[in-house]
């Protein structure tokens, strides 16, 4: 008899979850309702879900609004009422167009109105809904002739008054509007709630045919669905088995290419491999994925293929990943099992400026006419603590400091907040974690076999493509398979540094030669050293040190560092036990017999995802689908609580029936709970490892061009400021931006780099494409005054140009520059009329200022600009310690001070902020010396509260030399910022 039920998914209006919605209709012995969110059916299958597991018949709806103005209410009374909802509401969401008053002449819905002040003719599947609150103007309205076209329309949305005062805060966040002047036919009924049928009859007095009628219309509606059944694209050329022929030919054909001694063992992995992927319908998955790929390589475009799918020697063959799995003993069972019940998993990775067209394609591709087929994934963006904080205190009318303060002590102790501090305080905790608003999920792309609107409804994001309104939880339980397609930073440095080296080299590279980089000596000697400045997901201090101490010089070596790099292995300890067992080959005598024989290679220790499963199945005696539960679980993706619990409790079980000592099998767990939720499937670090070796080519080969690259890419572990030091250190003539040579990126010619005009804070695009275009058409700038003859500019934008050195090849300094610049521009102010008026072939016909003179700018003066307008310096920063007579020892001279202490000066690069086992704050520092070379240091939480940093900036730091497997650092002992040198002294 509900047949207007609000969960969550009501954006910003309704407050319950849809277990709650459950839990409360169960509480009044209710045994059907329809639940109707608010112009989304994001809550829809985790309702049918729950609904069914209590035994309440589930009923799904849309309730269309015009803002807070209900149209009308749409059940689907099957599979096809859902499609024609979903797909009315998503022709107004993605047409930003309002509802009308009647709604379409659906074939599979009810629709129920509210009740109107004027008759109209309903259609045989259109009702009036009637609130209890109406029934005293039902009697008088023309509409009570006709009761049996009448149902009940009793909204809910709430439970308690906490509920609705949290709808209230929910409607002034989304108005943006002050709790006090929160208009009333803004918000609901406090009375929007369940009743039991008793209550509801009694609140219908003698129209009991209104509860009646409803309940009617809730049996019909028999919404029958079966999860997990796949609904994705199910053949991409026709029939299944024309697709099955197909994959197998490709990845035959593949597999000659990759290997050219095509064994026994090779054909049967590939065999069994297919075999899997036939019974479990992975077929068209497959087929899409090397589709994809197939189109990126056309179009030239670079793309890694990671994730679990790497575990796959068919994904190898086809080319959707570059990973081995003969060669690194992948475990297959980790990307596919008969007992594995979601999808496989394939990430592919294109570069940043590619991935859009690749998306593109994927739509253009997949659809099917005008039925869509084809959606971005969703996520649910929730209210967070600082978040929900902010939008509560604008709600309650407070000043931002008030609000900043009031996040900074709420959780202190002996914090006595005022009035509006504890409601705050109070219903941040109510909506806390409560769904805000649809987003889009990072990578996911939904493709199905019947049209999308099978399932849900969309919208469109400003990104463009449609948006569902289920999130990746959603999709994996109804069976529909998400493709992956990410943009990464790192593939943008490969493309744009292979473009670069052409043009400065007339090189042509082929960086997909990853077997013999492997291989590769002065490769293997970056990665020893830790020179990888650039190179993707190597680069970091963290990765760079670790290199270092393991002198990881082979690939199987690096595939392990990008995985014990995560914080779940460093945490557990095992970061370091790793370190030592593979320099010491004693050390390894003390791992237990049992896991040093599942995982030789890394020493009995737990590196990959797989060594869940591996562990779990050998060592405990789970089976492979348990295990899988296991790792799952561990990893945040396991929905199901008593499940893993369930597999938690068989472990020990299994480890005591096996004879394993208790405080073995707690070792064992605890190693497995430590860093399960964050390490790397092995197929997904050795993916890393690939795009890492092609980065490290180029860095190796072509320094100065993959380094241009990275920094026209804007994307790496450091500051622009710092790949530009590289260059240096790498023999690069660094130029400021030069008004006749800057393009708007950075550009290379020989060993000469000039920055490009993008580096420029304040510089505007507009501004850049005058000067480019004028450039191109007439030539070279030949002063300043034939600058400002040709391109209309802005003083203050003219000086940002002067102040950087763009004119420098006039021979005039700065100083004159600048005063010739408001001359010039001051004069054609006063002059009406266009530009041409001014303009000779030399410039403006006008005589040239007399400069007066003028001191030259001390270098100080120039660090100064530099930063203010790139934000960062080009000449050595050290030349602004005000007393220069501070010195210390070089970066290179650590190893002869092993054990002493230091007072070393350091440019600082970046800190690694953690915390101790204790919770206490400490760091890591990375700097650069007076000589350009790096130094790492170790604060500890002593010298962390006595010696914070403050910003980038010049220190004297002063500590101990300290080595471990012969990596050099300083364990600071005090760490002061040095006073910086002032203009106006």
């Amino acid at each position: 008899m509900f047949v207007n039920c609000h969960s969550h998914f009501s954006f910003k209006y309704g407050t319950l979850s849809v277990d709650a919605l459950i839990e409360e209709a169960k509480s009044k012995r209710l045994d059907a309702f329809a639940l109707t969110d608010i112009n989304c059916t994001a809550g829809v299958f985790p309702f049918i879900r729950a609904a069914q597991r209590v035994g309440i018949h589930p009923v799904i709806g849309i309730d269309f609004r015009n803002g807070n103005q209900q149209q009308y209410i749409g059940l689907a009374r099957n599979q096809e009422g859902f499609f024609e909802l979903n797909s009315h509401l998503s022709d107004h969401l993605v047409h930003k167009k309002p509802f009308g008053k009647r709604a379409p002449d659906f074939d599979h819905c009810f629709i129920i109105y509210p009740l109107p002040d004027r008759p109209f003719t309903l259609r045989e599947n259109e009702y009036i809904g009637v609130h209890p609150t109406q029934l005293n103007h039902l009697i008088s309205s023309p509409w009570f002739r006709f009761k049996e076209r009448l149902v009940m329309l009793q909204p809910v949305t709430f439970t308690s008054k906490i509920d609705f005062n949290a709808h209230r805060l929910l409607r002034s966040i989304d108005l943006n509007t002050l709790l006090s002047k929160l208009p009333t036919e803004e918000q609901g009924d406090p009375a929007d709630r369940f009743y039991s049928y008793a209550d509801a009859v009694a609140r219908c007095e003698n129209h009991s045919y209104l509860l009646a009628n409803a309940q009617k219309l809730l049996e019909h509606c028999q919404f029958s669905f079966y999860f997990q059944a796949v609904k994705n694209k199910r053949d991409v050329l026709g029939s299944d088995w024309e697709d099955y022929d197909f994959l197998r030919q490709e990845t035959f054909k593949g597999a000659l290419n990759r290997y050219p001694d095509l064994t026994a063992t090779i054909s049967q992995r590939i065999e069994k491999e297919l075999e899997l992927i036939q019974q479990k319908a992975f077929t068209s998955y497959f087929l899409i994925n090397y589709d994809i790929v197939t189109f990126a390589q056309q179009r030239n475009f670079y793309h890694v293929g990671r994730g679990s799918g790497a575990n796959s020697i068919v994904a190898y063959c086809l080319g959707i990943t570059d990973v081995d799995p003969i060669e690194l003993d992948l475990y297959f069972e980790r990307f596919i099992n008969l007992y594995r019940e979601n999808p496989p998993d394939f990430d592919i990775d294109f570069s940043w400026k590619d991935r859009d067209e690749v998306t593109d394609y994927i739509f253009r591709k997949y659809n099917q006419g005008k039925q869509e087929h084809v959606s971005l994934l969703a996520a649910y963006s929730t209210f967070q603590y600082n978040s929900v904080f902010r939008e509560l205190g604008k709600v309650f009318g407070l000043p931002k400091s008030d609000i900043e303060s009031l996040i900074h002590f709420a959780d202190k102790p002996n914090f006595e907040p005022d009035q509006f501090g504890k409601l705050i305080i109070k219903y941040s905790q109510v909506l806390h974690d409560m769904p805000s608003h649809l987003t889009v999920h990072a990578c996911g792309i939904l493709i199905s076999h019947k049209p999308i609107h099978y399932y849900t409804a969309t919208e469109m994001p400003p990104k463009g493509f449609p948006l569902s309104h289920i999130d990746m939880h959603v999709a994996e339980d109804i069976g529909l398979h998400k493709f992956d397609i990410l943009s990464q930073r790192g593939l943008g440095h490969i493309k744009s540094a292979i473009e670069i080296i052409y043009q400065n080299q007339g090189v042509k590279v082929d960086i997909r030669k990853v077997e013999q980089f492997k291989k590769d000596q002065r490769i293997k000697e970056h990665l020893r050293d830790g020179h990888t400045i650039g190179a993707f997901y190597v680069e970091s201090p963290a990765m760079r040190m670790l290199l270092a101490k393991m002198k990881a010089d082979e690939y199987l070596e690096l595939v392990a560092a990008s995985s014990i790099i995560r914080p779940g292995v460093a945490r557990s300890g095992m970061m370091r036990e790793y370190i030592l067992r593979h320099v010491d080959e004693e050390r390894r005598k003390i791992a237990h017999p049992v896991l040093a024989d599942i995982m030789p290679e890394t020493y009995g220790i737990m590196v990959y995802q797989e060594d869940v499963i591996k562990v779990a199945h050998y060592f405990a005696g789970l089976s492979l689908g348990e295990a899988d539960v296991l790792r799952r679980g561990m990893s945040g993706k396991s929905r199901s609580k008593d499940e893993f619990q369930r597999v938690k409790d068989r472990f020990f079980n299994n480890c005591r029936e096996k004879g394993h000592d208790d405080k073995i099998a707690g070792e064992v767990w605890h190693q497995i709970e430590s860093f399960a939720g964050y390490s790397f499937a092995k197929g997904h670090s050795a993916s890393f490892a690939v795009e890492s070796y092609q980065s490290l080519y180029l860095k190796a080969y072509f320094p100065l061009e993959f380094m241009v690259g990275v920094i026209n890419n804007f994307g790496g572990f450091y500051h622009t400021e710092f790949y530009i030091h590289e260059l240096r250190m790498n023999g690069a003539d660094i130029q400021a931006p030069h008004i006749n040579e800057s393009e708007y990126l950075t550009r290379i010619t020989g060993i000469t780099v000039y920055l490009g005009f993008i580096h420029l804070k304040y510089l505007e695009k507009a501004s850049v494409e005058k000067i480019l275009t004028e450039r191109r058409k007439n030539g070279h700038f030949i002063g300043l005054a034939d600058f400002c003859g040709r391109v209309e500019i802005s003083l203050e934008q003219l000086l940002i140009l002067i102040r950087i050195n763009c004119f420098r090849f006039t021979g005039k300094t700065k100083q004159e520059l600048l005063w010739e610049a408001h001359f010039i521009l001051n004069k054609r102010k006063a002059i009406p009329g266009p530009t041409d008026l001014f303009k000779q072939n030399t410039g403006f016909n006008f005589r040239q200022p007399a400069v007066p003179q003028l001191e030259e700018i001390d270098i100080r003066q120039e660090i100064v600009d530099q930063i203010d307008i790139l934000e960062f310096p080009l000449d050595s920063p050290f030349h602004l310690i005000k007393d220069q007579s501070i010195c210390g020892i070089k970066a290179a001279e650590l190893k002869s001070y092993l054990g002493k202490t230091v007072q070393i000066v350091g440019y600082l690069v970046t800190v690694k902020y953690t915390r101790t086992v204790k919770g206490n704050v400490m760091n890591f520092g990375t700097f650069i010396d007076r000589e350009g070379h790096w130094i790492d240091t170790v604060h500890f939480p002593p010298v962390v509260k006595k010696y914070p940093f403050k910003g980038r900036a010049i220190y004297l730091i002063e500590g101990k030399v300290t080595a471990e497997f012969d990596f050099y650092s300083i364990e600071a002992s005090k760490c002061e910022r040095l006073e910086y040198w002032n203009a106006g002294e």
